[in-house]
């Protein structure tokens, strides 16, 4: 099964294309999407804003007509402390909102309990370190042959992955592609309708 994940941010998003085959998964492309700020003075603050939502959205409809999943994993940010956090976390909804393909929800702490570290969670160097030593040979970001800290991103998307893999959502749809593998998808004849 061809799967994307979205770890979606208003300033950084990431964006992985995987397959899921015998439980087993196979990372195939990865992609930092950043929306930069551009400069206060030049351009209206909602513009700009329009403008980042924009690029994140296109991005996202780009990737999914690239890789054709048949489904998405997307982590889906709750809760903000500020109007500025919640404006950014109203974006990245509303981006993960444009897919289109079904989504599967997973929650910041369904991907962090991957890594068994409690309400805290992993550190971003863990988590790094762990989709690195899991696909290795995947497209991570490299400075002078060396694993970047900008593959955060690009990092819990793999791991939204994982997580989504567990959900009663993935399961269930699992559980049915299962039922019907095989099976003929035909009406009967006497329901069959003649288009000439």
């Amino acid at each position: 099964m061809k799967v994307i994940a979205i770890d979606a941010a208003f300033a950084n998003m990431g964006l992985a294309a995987a397959s899921i085959k015998n439980g087993k998964v196979l990372c195939h492309d990865l992609l930092l999407v950043s929306s930069e700020r551009e400069d206060k003075k030049v351009v209206r603050k909602s513009s700009d804003d329009l403008r980042r939502a924009r690029l994140l959205v296109t991005e996202l409809a780009r990737w999914v007509d690239r890789h054709k999943p048949q489904i998405a994993f997307a982590e889906v940010p709750s809760g903000s402390q500020s109007a500025s956090a919640a404006r950014a976390l109203g974006i990245a909804v509303g981006v993960i909102a444009s897919c289109s393909v079904p989504v599967i929800e997973v929650s910041p702490m369904e991907v962090k309990r991957l890594f068994g570290a409690g309400k805290k969670g992993a550190t971003k160097e863990q988590i790094i370190e762990w989709a690195v030593k899991q696909w290795p040979q995947a497209n991570w970001k490299r400075f002078q042959g060396r694993i970047t800290q900008n593959n955060e991103h690009l990092a819990d998307a793999m791991a939204v992955v994982m997580a989504g893999m567990k959900t009663p959502a993935f399961q269930q749809l699992m559980s049915l592609r299962n039922a019907t593998a095989g099976t003929p998808h035909q009406r009967p004849a006497s329901d069959r309708r003649s288009f000439y």
